[in-house]
């Protein structure tokens, strides 16, 4: 069945369309979560920071890292996760130290100070969870079925970029 033959058919336009709308709402939640944390920072008067290194510094939490870590995890992308590394290390937010085995790698890990905005933003989105559940946004089952629904879609994207090229 060729491209026109589909779109012709009813339910594939239904398809595509919720399939754009789902496209549209993922990264417009991606958004709202960024002006979210900005919004959080604002209130608490933390301005030498934005919302995306807030962010790298909660996914970073405990752990100790290299910037190809975390491309890799597919949290970021290249230059975008070197440059805020560089200025969250300037800020004093993160400890850098060159690997020993591979001295072109630099791995990170917080400072005390990128611990604080770390447990800021994990107190935002607790406060964010159970609000959720108590005003009966969505409940557990909705967020396993969300989830579910989201891994697979990035299955199935990550296996076209895998085997398409």
């Amino acid at each position: 069945m060729s491209k026109y033959e589909r779109m012709a058919n009813p339910s594939a336009r239904d398809f595509m369309s919720g399939y754009l709308e789902s496209l549209a709402l993922v990264e417009r939640l991606h958004r709202l979560l960024l002006d979210v944390i900005k919004d959080e920072f604002e209130r608490l008067g933390v301005l030498d920071i934005n919302a995306v290194q807030a962010l790298l510094l909660f996914n970073i939490g405990d752990n100790e890292v290299t910037a190809g870590e975390l491309k890799s995890r597919g949290y970021y992308q290249g230059s975008n996760v070197s440059y805020n590394l560089k200025k969250l290390v300037e800020m004093g937010y993160m400890h850098h130290q060159r690997c020993e085995i591979d001295r072109r790698s630099v791995r990170v890990r917080l400072t005390e100070k990128g611990r604080e905005i770390r447990d800021q933003v994990s107190d935002l989105f607790s406060r964010h969870a159970g609000g959720l559940e108590e005003k009966g946004v969505i409940g557990m089952n909705g967020i396993d079925e969300i989830n579910a629904a989201l891994r697979r879609m990035e299955r199935y994207w990550a296996d076209q970029i895998r085997y398409i090229y």
